[in-house]
């Protein structure tokens, strides 16, 4: 198995940027969503996601069993469909490509960051329940590619 580290998530930030120039193109058999929407989705979790791991106590980090976490970092697979993204990420109306560029930037300066913190530090989802750093970056790998997944499905 790779080893997981930020440095990873380095060329999923490459391949989303890559496809800002098809942000508008869009498939409703795929997604009521256009590419720009799962590039802005994805930028938005990353950097939001990092936030909170860097914001995070990491004497506070607590392991607990998850059977959904399990499944699906197991399968190394986001079901599509079964969840709707929390208000917090979802992008707004209109997307700019100047917008999509400064969320790119930020995202590879958190990506960085993450190298920095202690391996306890965590974020909470609201299905997969504490990560730590470790199975963060293994959540971003793994929603970041549900979302190019996608965005490919789209542009096929």
């Amino acid at each position: 198995m790779q080893k997981l580290n930020s440095e990873n998530l380095i060329p999923l930030l490459k391949k989303l940027e890559s496809h800002i120039q098809f942000k508008d193109e869009r498939n409703n058999t795929i997604s009521n969503s256009d590419v720009a929407w799962q590039i802005d989705h994805s930028l938005k979790v990353i950097n939001l996601v990092t936030e909170a791991l860097a914001s995070s106590n990491p004497d506070q980090y607590k392991w607990g069993f998850n059977k959904w976490r399990l499944l699906l970092f197991t399968l190394n697979y986001i079901p599509r469909g079964k969840a709707k993204a929390p208000k917090i990420v979802r992008p707004p109306e209109v997307i700019s490509i100047d917008d999509l560029k400064t969320q790119i930037r930020l995202a590879n300066d958190n990506i960085n960051r993450i190298k920095t913190l202690d391996d306890n530090a965590y974020f909470t989802h609201f299905v997969f329940g504490q990560l730590n750093k470790t199975k963060t970056i293994q959540f971003l790998q793994l929603h970041t590619n549900h979302h190019l997944k996608i965005i490919r499905d789209i542009l096929k």
